[in-house]
C-alpha cells in the first residue's frame, strides 16, 4: 500500500507535508503530479520536510507525495561503464532521446538498458551454498570491464534454480536462493543500492600502495595512495580540472568515476567531448570504456547536486567489490559545499562559518572516510581513491570548506594562480602542498626503486625550500650580493621546477613519465649540483660552471631522453664529468 501526503509548503527545492506520519526518515518518494523525485530529509511531530531534486516551479499546495517505502538508491548492474548520469543515476542519452535537449521534469527513465541482452556466464549451480559478496555470473561490460554480479546483502543461502550461459537482460532471473528460514530470493544481473550507505567489507588494509600517475611532481613529491583521498584546491584559471583529466587518463586505476559537480555547462560538455574523443593508453581502446561520466551542471536542480557525489561513490564500491581499483575525480565539491549551504538556508538552519550549515565538516568526512584500499566479502582486493577539488574563492585556502577538507585528506595538492598564469603545469605549489604518506609509501619505493629514490626525493625537497627562503633575501637585496654556494642552490632548483616540476600534456614522451625516469631524472640533477659544490668550494666562481650550457641542458632532458631510452642518462653523466674536468684542466 502506497504511503500518501499532500504538499503544505514549498520553498525552492524544499517541500513540507502536514499533519502525515507515514514517511520515515531518507524515504524516497514521488512528489506532485508529475512524480518529481525527492527524499525526507526532516521529521517533525506535525511536519515532513522533503528535498526534490528536480526543478519545483509550476508545484503546488495539495498536490500528493507518493512514499517508495526504500530510501534513495541506485541502480547497479550491466551497462554503467560509459554511461553517462545525471546527480541522480538517470541516463541522460535516453533522456535526450525522451525529452530533446532540456531534461524534462518528471522524466521517469531507467538508470539502465532494460532491454539490451549480456551474453552472461553462470559461476554457480543447483545446490552450491552462496553468501553476501559472492560473484554468481559475470560479462563482458565493455572490451576492457568484466562485470561480477554479486549476491546482495543480506541474501545468503542454497542455490535452488540456476539458468544456463546465455544471453539476458538486467531484470532477468537468472538464479533463485533460499535461505535457511525457507525464504526465496530472486537474483538478477542488477541490485540496488542506497548512496548514503557504505558498502560493507570484509577489511579495511593499510595504504601501502602508490597511484602511480606519471606526473613527476606528484609520483616523486607529493605521493597518494590506492585507496587514499587527496584534495586539489586551486582558484579560477589554476588547472584543476585539467589536472584531474591528466590523472584520468594515466593513473593506474581500472575505472575512472567522473563526478561534474556544480561546474558550468560549457566545461562539462568539453570533458563529454574529450572523453569520447581520448584513446586509454593502456588498451588502446577509448577511455569512455572504462569511465563513468556523472554531470551535474551548476544549472540543474541544487539537490541533485547534493547528491551527485554520493551517487558517485556507490558506483566506485560497487565495483570496488568486484576487485577493481577506482579513482573519484570530483569536481569540485565547493560546489557541492554550496548546494548544502542553499538547502539549509531553505530549512531556516542555524548557519555557521560564511553561511555553510554546522554539519559541513561531518558531511566531507562521510564523503572522503568511503575512499580505501579493502579486502572485500568475496575475498577479492580493491579500492576507491578519491580525488576532490576544491574550489575556493579568490583562491582564499582559509575558507571553511578548503580547511575542512584537510582535515579528512592526507594529501594536498595547492594549486597556485601565479604559477598557471606563467604556464608551469601542474600548477601544484611545492611550498603550500604536502602528503602524509610517506610512511605508508616508502617501503613500496625502496623495495621497487631502491633506498636512493628517497634519499634523492629528499634533497630534491630541501633544495626547493632553502630556495624559497633564499628568494626572500633576493626579493630585497638582490641575488648579485649572495655567496656562490646559495647562488649554486638557485640555479639548481630553477633546473628542478623547470626540468623536473613543470610537465607538458602535450609531449609524447612528457605526459607521462615511468617511475623509473623520475628516478634518473632527480639522479641527473643531484649529480650536477654535487660536483658544482666541490668547483665551488675549490674556489672555482659559478659563473664559470653556468657558461658550460649544463643547467640549460638538464632543463630540457625531460624531452630530449625518450621514456624507452633512460641509458642516456649514462651520457648525461658523461657529459658533466667532462665538462666539470675542463674547468679543472683550466
Amino acid at each position: 500500500m502506497e504511503k500518501q501526503g499532500l504538499i503544505y509548503g514549498i520553498n525552492g527545492p524544499v517541500v513540507t507535508v502536514k499533519n502525515t506520519r507515514a514517511f520515515s526518515m531518507m524515504e524516497m518518494v514521488y512528489v506532485g503530479k508529475q512524480r518529481l523525485v525527492g527524499e525526507v530529509i526532516g521529521i517533525a511531530q506535525d511536519r515532513t520536510t522533503i528535498q526534490v531534486y528536480e526543478e519545483t516551479t509550476g508545484l503546488k499546495p495539495g498536490e500528493e507525495v507518493v512514499g517508495t517505502g526504500g530510501p534513495m538508491d541506485v541502480c547497479l548492474g550491466p551497462g554503467i561503464i560509459g554511461n553517462i548520469f545525471d546527480g541522480i543515476e538517470r541516463p541522460l542519452k535516453s533522456i535526450k532521446e525522451q525529452s530533446g535537449a532540456f531534461i524534462s521534469r518528471g522524466c521517469n527513465v531507467a538508470s539502465l538498458d532494460e532491454n539490451r541482452e549480456w551474453s552472461v556466464k553462470m559461476l554457480i549451480k543447483n545446490g552450491d551454498k552462496v553468501k553476501p559478496g559472492d560473484i554468481y555470473a559475470e560479462c563482458q561490460e565493455t572490451s576492457v570491464i568484466k562485470h561480477k554480479c554479486m549476491v546482495p546483502i543480506g541474501v545468503s543461502g542454497e542455490v535452488k534454480e540456476c539458468k544456463n550461459d546465455g544471453d539476458y537482460r538486467v531484470n532477468d532471473v537468472v538464479a533463485l536462493v533460499k535461505d535457511e528460514s525457507g525464504q526465496e530470493y530472486k537474483l538478477t544481473l542488477s541490485q540496488k543500492w542506497s548512496i548514503r550507505r557504505g558498502r560493507p567489507v570484509k577489511k579495511r588494509l593499510p595504504p601501502n600502495i602508490p597511484l602511480i600517475t606519471g606526473q613527476r611532481v606528484i609520483d616523486t613529491l607529493f605521493p597518494v595512495a590506492k585507496g587514499g583521498a587527496a584534495a586539489i584546491p586551486g582558484g579560477f584559471g589554476t588547472g584543476k580540472t585539467m589536472t584531474q583529466h591528466q590523472l584520468a587518463k594515466w593513473c593506474d586505476a581500472d575505472i575512472i568515476v567522473y563526478i561534474g559537480c556544480g561546474e558550468r555547462g560549457n566545461e562539462m560538455s568539453q570533458v563529454l567531448s574529450e572523453f569520447s574523443e581520448l584513446i586509454d593508453p593502456k588498451s588502446n581502446k577509448p577511455m569512455t570504456e572504462r569511465t563513468v561520466l556523472i554531470a551535474n551542471t551548476s544549472n540543474m536542480p541544487v539537490a541533485a547536486r547534493e547528491a551527485s557525489i554520493y551517487t558517485g561513490i556507490t558506483l566506485a564500491e560497487y565495483y570496488r567489490d568486484m576487485g577493481y581499483h577506482v579513482a573519484i575525480m570530483a569536481d569540485s565539491t565547493s560546489r557541492w559545499a554550496e548546494a548544502l549551504r542553499e538547502i539549509s538556508g531553505r530549512l531556516e538552519e542555524m548557519p555557521a562559518e560564511e553561511g555553510f550549515p554546522a554539519y559541513l565538516p561531518s558531511r566531507l568526512s562521510e564523503f572522503y572516510e568511503r575512499a580505501g584500499r579493502t579486502q572485500n566479502l568475496n575475498g577479492s582486493e580493491g579500492s576507491v581513491t578519491v580525488i576532490g577539488a576544491v574550489s575556493p574563492q579568490g583562491s582564499d585556502f582559509s575558507e571553511p570548506v578548503t580547511q575542512n577538507t584537510k582535515r579528512f585528506t592526507r594529501c594536498f595538492w595547492a594549486l597556485d594562480k601565479s604559477l598557471a598564469y606563467a604556464r608551469h603545469y601542474p600548477a601544484i605549489n611545492w611550498t603550500l602542498s604536502y602528503s602524509e604518506y610517506f610512511v605508508d609509501l616508502d617501503p613500496w619505493y625502496a623495495k621497487r626503486l631502491g633506498e636512493s629514490f628517497i634519499r634523492y626525493r629528499k634533497k630534491i625537497s630541501a633544495i626547493l625550500h632553502e630556495e624559497s627562503k633564499l628568494m626572500e633575501i633576493v626579493k630585497l637585496v638582490g641575488a648579485d650580493v649572495l655567496p656562490d654556494d646559495q647562488k649554486l642552490i638557485i640555479e639548481t632548483a630553477r633546473v628542478i621546477r623547470v626540468g623536473f616540476l613543470q610537465q607538458n600534456a602535450f609531449h609524447r614522451d612528457d605526459t607521462y613519465v615511468p617511475l623509473e625516469k623520475q628516478k634518473k631524472m632527480m639522479r641527473t640533477i643531484l649529480y650536477l649540483n654535487r660536483k658544482a659544490r666541490q668547483l665551488i668550494k675549490a674556489s672555482v666562481p659559478i659563473s664559470r660552471i653556468i657558461e658550460t650550457g649544463l643547467f640549460d641542458k638538464l632543463t630540457k632532458m625531460k624531452y630530449d631522453i625518450p621514456n624507452d631510452r633512460l641509458e642516456m642518462f649514462d651520457e648525461y653523466a658523461a657529459d658533466i664529468d667532462k665538462a666539470i674536468n675542463g674547468i679543472i684542466g683550466k
